[in-house]
């Protein structure tokens, strides 16, 4: 058997002496290192003795993203008390104002087995105890969006990553904003600073009641196992930027706020301390219809002295966008700051430009230029550093989307994203973005990183061109025109655009709708405030105001034709150049505007509107008709003072339309 062995080239033989057995005896016989025919691939054994510890050396702590120089200062305290703050904060948030001052938080998911319930943090109280301080809260804090996509999975039914990698969610029921069952709380000194009564978007409500709703709202939050803990910021400018705290029950609004908001660094992040504002969005729990002041079960509540948001009945994620948004019209007005509805770009030589628009008139079409920076899709301020974007993300329309007609939305959908209400084919998990089952309103909410030419940090110089777009379905305005500072004013205090509308019997005819400031849900002060800053904004850096037209030419809806987007951008494209302020001018009749008599790649006789209409005098009709709508729409805005005297009002007032 050994000569057997050696022939056949074994590493073992056998021996017949194998004691009281009787079985044969395997031995090993150790090859020379020049016989080796395989090497050994073994490594050595893990380091771990449970599944649970093999998980837990599957993930590291994240290294921080700012690289540490010499300059980078830090408050010298352990990691243990920078978290023991960290919680002592959140706790400080989440407090009842009746019972408790805060719960017992600890960091981690509850399903998590590493979750030590050791180190959490309770503020002590002479209150009697009740039932939630008994119990811990987990707050998931900060998560990156692989936690939060993967909290959405396993525990947020209607939650599914698309094919692109987008995480589809639903907003439940309400799929849109509830303007009317948004309030402000209404105190000696907002009464006098906010804009109330006919035409504002600012509803009241009395401190007590507002309390009434925290109180409901901090009540649900604490009741449940996990909350999200969103820190994060508001504008871009260093300077004027603002802290925000987010306390949501969902991951859909957590990784929404994520990308919605500007995001901290690991450093920024351990000095963030206490926020300057905080949003409840406690939107899957109703308010109490009983309680003074509601209309209905949800309420969407503001208190500008407490810095709080509390959301109730709404899981409608854009609620937790514009509320900031409202926030920011506030605050930065009080620091001479302009906060604008507005979507913003740079040339390569630094020519900034806004644009302006209700929705339907091209704003995020025309802001988003291959051949310029984008600053941001929505949410400007202008300041004495220029103008900076607030947000950290974009909120794209998703219906009717497609590849060729919006590239960059649909480039950005993808890892990260969130899709609104969205319908997906069941087992492929493609997007219909044609589907409006679910509703009309889909979203796509992504970081502004995902486009391709977004400027980071999302900063610019003072604007150049101010572009006051409108949608005119009558037909009468002209494609473009020049407007004096006074003009401008009248046009933006207005915020026009025309809609079609569907009528019993079928017949569809412009409607005339008007929104001061081209924000008039968002904005806090009376119109005429951001009017006069943006006034003193464009003469202080000379920047020029243009209106342009991408509605309708030759007749109204119906009649005539749709202006031509191509003919849109070369006009857009002459107002970033500068070769349409130099042109050649003449007015038109009673709204007294500017129009070019050439733009290069634009048939001249579109440029005035009555050319293109055969029908001279339903055009006269038609044109008279919108200008009263102008001046019976501006009225309400006859009686305030602009500037430190009249004059200015006087201007903005003879700069609407003369008939």
């Amino acid at each position: 058997m050994a000569d057997q062995s050696e022939e056949n080239g074994s590493d073992f033989s056998f021996t017949r002496n194998t004691g009281g057995l009787g079985l044969p005896m395997i031995q090993t016989n150790k090859k020379p290192a020049d016989l080796e025919v395989c090497h050994d691939d073994s490594t050595p054994p893990v380091k771990a003795q449970t599944i649970h510890q093999l998980h837990s050396l599957q993930k590291k702590r994240s290294t921080p993203s700012t690289p540490v120089t010499a300059s980078t200062t830090f408050a010298t305290i352990s990691e243990e008390d920078r978290q023991r703050q960290q919680l002592q904060s959140i706790s400080a948030s989440l407090a009842s104002l009746t019972r408790e001052t805060g719960p017992k938080v600890v960091k981690g998911d509850p399903a998590s087995k590493g979750t030590h319930v050791d180190d959490h943090y309770h503020v002590s109280t002479a209150f009697n105890v009740s039932d939630s301080a008994l119990k811990f809260t987990h707050v998931l804090y900060n998560l990156s969006p692989a936690e939060l996509y993967e909290q959405a999975i396993k525990y947020e039914k209607g939650s599914f990553i698309t094919a692109t990698g987008a995480l589809a969610t639903l907003s439940g029921a309400k799929t849109g904003r509830s303007p009317r069952d948004k309030r402000v709380v209404k105190d000696d000194t907002t009464e006098n600073e906010l804009w109330w009564g006919k035409g504002s978007p600012n509803i009241e409500m009395d401190e007590h009641t507002f309390l009434i709703n925290r109180e409901r709202a901090v009540d649900y939050l604490n009741s449940l196992e996990k909350v999200y803990v969103n820190d994060q910021f508001l504008n871009w400018d260093l300077e004027h930027r603002i802290k925000v705290r987010i306390v949501s029950a969902r991951a859909y609004h957590s990784l929404f706020m994520h990308n919605m908001c500007i995001r901290p660094t690991p450093e920024e992040l351990e000095e963030f301390g206490t926020p300057d504002f905080t949003i409840y969005n406690a939107g899957q729990f109703p308010c109490n219809r009983y309680t003074h002041y509601m209309t209905s079960s949800t309420s969407i509540d503001i208190n500008l002295a407490r810095k709080e948001m509390v959301i109730l009945g709404t899981q409608y994620a854009g609620e937790m966008k514009k509320g900031l948004f409202s926030v920011m019209h506030y605050i930065m007005p009080k620091r001479n700051i302009l906060s604008l509805h507005s979507g913003c770009n740079m040339g390569k030589d630094g020519d900034v430009a806004l644009f302006f628009g209700l929705s339907g008139t091209g704003k995020t079409t025309l802001s988003t230029d291959h051949n310029r920076y984008l600053i941001g899709d929505d949410e400007h301020c202008w300041s004495e550093n220029g103008v900076s974007n607030i947000e950290g993300g974009c909120y794209a329309k998703c219906i009717g989307l497609s590849r060729d007609n919006e590239p960059d939305i649909w480039n950005a959908i993808k890892f990260g994203t969130v899709l609104e209400n969205v319908v997906l084919d069941e087992h492929a998990r493609d997007v219909d973005y044609s589907d409006k089952s679910v509703t009309e309103n889909t979203r796509a909410a992504y970081p502004i990183e995902y486009i391709p030419n977004a400027k980071i940090p999302c900063v610019a110089p003072h604007a150049k061109n101010v572009i006051l777009l409108a949608c005119d379905a009558f037909g009468v305005l002209p494609p473009v025109s020049k407007l004096s500072l006074a003009q401008t004013m009248y046009h933006f205090i207005s915020g026009y655009t025309a809609l079609v509308a569907g009528t019993e019997d079928g017949i569809k005819e412009p409607q005339a709708t008007f929104s001061a400031c081209f924000g008039a849900a968002f904005i806090m002060m009376h119109p005429t405030k951001y009017a006069e800053m943006l006034a003193e904004k464009m003469q202080t850096h000379g920047a020029t105001g243009w209106l342009v037209n991408t509605g309708w030419s030759g007749g109204s809806y119906g009649l005539g034709n749709r202006i031509k987007l191509a003919y849109t951008r070369k006009i857009i494209n002459a107002i970033h150049s500068g070769s349409l302020f130099n042109a050649n001018y003449t007015k038109t009749e009673v709204f007294g505007l500017e129009i070019p008599t050439a733009v290069e790649g634009v048939p001249s006789e579109i440029l005035d509107p009555v050319n293109t209409w055969s029908d001279k005098k339903a055009y006269q009709d038609t044109l008279l008709k919108l200008a009263s709508l102008f001046r019976r729409n501006f009225d309400g805005f006859m009686t305030y003072k602009i500037g430190k005297d009249q004059k200015l009002t006087e201007e903005i007032v003879s700069a609407g339309p003369i008939f």
